[in-house]
């Protein structure tokens, strides 16, 4: 199943180049007090959600694709997680490219860890990327990302992938500069979700898929999850050894060599084998 979020935070479901409005379905979330649960409701009411949803299928209204906006399936993250330099070529080029390092050490996945991304960067596919410091290279990112369904802590690799409640293309963007990590991607418009929401049973093995970023129809990144370093399993073992996971987290698998600057008015073409693709816009503030 692929589910959307999409114009006024409407639920829908994806189907070829329509979307049915299911959002109807979220009269079945309980009702919460203050202090409200981590995480996010319908994700973690997915699995109970799923059988409305398709009975609300059958009789929804229907939009194109094309005349919708299409926002983050998952709405309320409550961590965004994401996986540095866990392609080998992508750590050779960041080595090289002064203007990726900055003079800095570019230390392995297993030397640095894990870090996290501003729930507040957060933004669809439908909405843009804003460029704002033109004194700084941008860079994008594409990257396979997955939500995590179920809390989970001290995951095994053997069935961390049960923790899944879906796949979706990422878009780490990046602003080069000398400081940490966390503070260069999380500027506002930097972490894109999307177009939607693929359930695992439709999305399949996520250790063989092929993904490829576009810019005016030239290929800039291209590459298959068979390469990472660490791969989906392994990054659920790895986070949850750290952080509770809780449903909603989102963890970014890690980026591929061929990352290159963006300018306002450029298209992100982004396409992920299993999801489909998504168009974003880069514009200037």
């Amino acid at each position: 199943m692929r589910i959307c979020r999409f114009n006024d935070n409407r639920v829908g479901l994806v189907e070829g180049n329509e979307i049915v409005d299911v959002t109807g379905v979220l009269d079945h979330l309980g009702a919460v007090n203050w202090p409200y649960p981590r995480g996010d409701a319908f994700i973690a009411a997915l699995p109970d959600l799923l059988p409305e949803m398709r009975k609300l299928g059958d009789t929804g209204k229907r939009f194109r694709v094309a005349d919708v906006q299409l926002l983050s399936p998952v709405a309320q993250p409550g961590k965004i997680i994401a996986a540095p330099v866990n392609y080998k070529l992508h750590l050779e080029e960041a080595r090289a490219d002064v203007g990726i390092h900055f003079g800095s050490q570019v230390k392995t996945i297993e030397e640095c860890g894990l870090f996290l991304k501003a729930t507040s960067s957060m933004i669809g596919a439908g909405e843009a990327v804003i460029s704002d410091r033109r004194d700084r290279r941008i860079d994008h990112e594409i990257e396979l990302c997955f939500v995590i369904g179920a809390k989970a802590r001290h995951v095994k690799e053997d069935n961390a992938l049960e923790y899944i409640a879906g796949f979706m293309i990422g878009l780490d963007m990046t602003i080069r500069g000398p400081e940490e990590r966390s503070f260069r991607k999380s500027r506002d418009t930097f972490t894109v979700f999307g177009p939607w929401l693929v359930t695992p049973d439709e999305f399949g093995d996520p250790s063989t898929v092929d993904f490829e970023l576009k810019i005016a129809g030239k290929t800039r990144q291209k590459a298959n999850t068979r390469d990472l370093i660490f791969d989906c399993k392994k990054l659920i073992a790895y986070a949850s050894e750290a952080y509770t996971l809780e449903p909603g987290d989102v963890v970014m698998t890690g980026t591929p060599a061929g990352v290159a600057p963006v300018e306002p008015g450029d298209i992100l073409n982004c396409r992920i084998e299993g999801i489909g693709e998504m168009n974003v816009a880069v514009r200037a503030a």
